[in-house]
């Protein structure tokens, strides 16, 4: 089982870009949260599975921990 950040970045023409750290270049899009996140799951599957045909380590986020911080700036 492998775990997975993902980042889902509001469209101004609408929809979202996902986006997983832990895997560059897996990026894909849906036109609300809900199918962005469906097509985050595809993404990751499929470039979990190019990895593993070309014999290469397949990184996860199950060692990381994630904040977010918000700062007010003066």
């Amino acid at each position: 089982m492998y775990t997975y950040k993902i980042h889902l970045h509001k469209e101004t023409e609408g929809g979202f870009t996902v986006s997983v750290p832990a895997l560059p270049g897996c990026i894909t899009y849906g036109e609300d949260v809900d199918e962005a996140i469906a097509m985050a799951k595809e993404a990751i599957e499929l470039c979990i599975e190019e990895l593993q045909e070309r014999g290469e380590d397949v990184p996860d986020d199950s060692n990381t921990l994630e904040y977010s911080l918000n700062l007010k700036t003066v």
